[in-house]
């Protein structure tokens, strides 16, 4: 019988590819504003050149997600090793960080600066919920 992977990895992973896919959208924003060519994106890039209003905003965005990623994930793999999985806090945590993030980064982009602190907020609040699993 295939052992099942718990919810909450699944949400990890699934954090995994909206860092992934940040990613890629920052870098082709960057190409697709003409500031920043294929060419420059492919080398060195010894020279900054400045970033459309959007690409900057992308950037901006993956830059906040490398800030918080590594916290998500550090406390989610802490409630693993310590069998804290499966509860409420855990999944509906690790929840509000996915969706938050996933929500984030287009309200980033698009300028929607209310609507994006409060989802920014949801997926801080999923971290401490999965913080909280961990002491409990």
């Amino acid at each position: 019988m295939p052992a099942t992977v718990p919810v909450e990895m699944q949400l990890l992973m699934a954090a995994v590819i909206i860092g992934f896919v940040q990613i890629v959208w920052a870098a082709v924003a960057g190409a697709a504003g003409g500031n920043r060519p294929f060419a420059w994106l492919a080398g060195p890039r010894d020279e900054p050149k400045p970033a459309g209003v959007i690409a900057a905003r992308l950037d901006r965005a993956l830059a906040n997600f490398l800030e918080t990623f590594p916290l998500f994930a550090a406390a989610l793999l802490a409630c693993a090793a310590v069998g804290k999985l499966g509860g409420g806090h855990t999944i509906y945590g690790a929840m509000a960080y996915v969706v938050g993030r996933a929500l984030y980064v287009p309200l980033y982009a698009f300028g929607a600066p209310f609507l994006r602190t409060l989802v920014w907020t949801v997926s801080i609040l999923g971290i401490v919920a999965i913080i909280i699993a961990f002491f409990h």
